[in-house]
């Protein structure tokens, strides 16, 4: 079941919880390894807050040094893919798109007019865990 039980005044409440959030970003820019490590944990985080979902379900991969071109140039960019079962979507992806550039342009030197981002809603049955998917 992915449901959570939270306290309120002594009253317990269930949640469901709607999924996985993962974030996956390539990109041609160049990243050491400790950086590769802050990045990730750095982006765990702000995944969690800008889809409003606990941090213990949110997964992050950063493919980096990809042999990449974005509008005739190698310079730096990147692809980014959000998927979330819920929690995404309309008006959101707005903010979310701005907060996710401003973190690649801090942290890796990748600029916002050269950063494509892709937001997945999957049905519950297309995201698999622990040998099974989110379908109930």
């Amino acid at each position: 079941s992915n449901l959570i039980c939270r306290s309120r005044k002594n009253k317990c409440r269930a949640e469901k919880i709607r999924g996985m959030p993962t974030l996956n970003v390539t990109t041609n820019a160049t990243v050491d390894r400790v950086a590769a490590s802050d990045f990730v944990r750095a982006a765990s985080s702000l995944v969690a807050k800008a889809v409003g979902k606990p941090e213990a379900y949110v997964m992050v991969c950063l493919r980096e040094s990809q042999t990449m071109c974005f509008a005739g140039t190698e310079d730096p960019t990147a692809f980014v893919e959000l998927i979330s079962l819920g929690s995404i979507g309309g008006e959101k992806n707005k903010d979310i798109s701005r907060t996710l550039c401003d973190f690649l342009q801090e942290k890796v030197g990748v600029p916002p007019n050269r950063t494509y981002i892709r937001f997945v809603d999957p049905q519950r049955s297309d995201f698999g865990f622990n040998g099974s998917t989110f379908q109930r």
